[in-house]
């Protein structure tokens, strides 16, 4: 491909041993099914499904597969990405290679991305060779993003984390307290104690939070119509956002804009 990004898939058979060897180019790996072991650094780390590993230039590795394993292999040249996605690749460290732990929500938004990347491979046009590259840039944002949490011990504090970030990050499509707790497979109710625990407050103030100072900032920094910025932090009905955005801040949307307008005005 133009971009030097290929996707493909390895299949693995029982006690099938992939011996120490090296590639030119960085690859993400990704277990479909089954499980088996990768070896990097002299260190043999369990391979289930859902587990990625990420594999700079040059860094040796192996792999056994305990009974049939799907692995999908991304290799990409990185000096085809965007400059940015280069220096945060330095700057978070990615020399190494390293096994990364997904939580639920980023295991499947992982998941999508490259079923979205097989399928635009698959097309072969020029249009599709850009949407690979893009979809592999959210790929490595992912990642980018997973490695923060590190430092974070404690399971029940690492969920309230990620929920939050997942709040921040995916206010717009979020519908219900559904939505989150079946990705992260904890009920509604277990979910809610630990977020409020951390952070004082349950998901869904937290997430009108969000979408409130979003709402506001919009209404602030732009000429957006008012139905557009209902749309845009995720709210399906514009009464819902406006008896929402009330409630937050003692005046409607409108009269918010005009309060804020005519206090730059008076400010200029």
């Amino acid at each position: 491909m133009g971009y030097r990004i290929r996707l493909k898939e390895n299949k693995h058979s029982n006690r099938n041993l992939v011996k120490k060897h090296h590639h030119k180019v960085h690859q993400i790996l990704y277990a479909l099914e089954n499980t088996g072991e990768i070896t990097f650094n002299n260190q043999k780390n369990t391979f289930f499904q859902d587990s990625l590993a990420f594999i700079p230039p040059y860094s040796d590795h192996s792999i056994t597969s305990e009974g049939k394993m799907t692995v999908l292999v991304l290799e990409f040249d990185v000096l085809h990405l965007d400059s940015d996605i280069q220096k945060v690749l330095e700057m978070q460290d990615f020399s190494n290679p390293r096994l990364i732990d997904l939580s639920p929500f980023e295991a499947g938004n992982v998941r999508q991305l490259l079923r979205r990347m097989l399928y635009e491979q698959a097309q072969g046009d020029l249009i599709n060779v850009v949407a690979v590259k893009i979809y592999l840039e959210e790929l490595l944002l992912i990642l980018f993003r997973s490695q923060k949490e590190l430092n974070i011990t404690d399971a029940n504090v690492l969920r309230a984390e990620r929920l939050k970030d997942y709040l921040e990050t995916r206010y717009f499509e979020i519908r219900d307290a559904n939505d989150y707790s079946q990705k992260l497979g904890i009920s509604t109710r277990h979910i809610n104690t630990i977020f409020k625990d951390q952070y004082d407050m349950t998901p869904m103030k937290y997430l009108n939070e969000v979408r409130m100072e979003i709402a506001k900032k919009l209404l602030m920094e732009t000429n957006n119509d008012i139905a557009s910025i209902c749309f845009e932090v995720g709210f399906e009905a514009i009464s819902t956002f406006y008896r929402k955005f009330k409630a937050y801040t003692n005046i409607s949307p409108q009269k918010f804009r005009n309060k804020y307008q005519y206090t730059k005005e008076s400010d200029s």
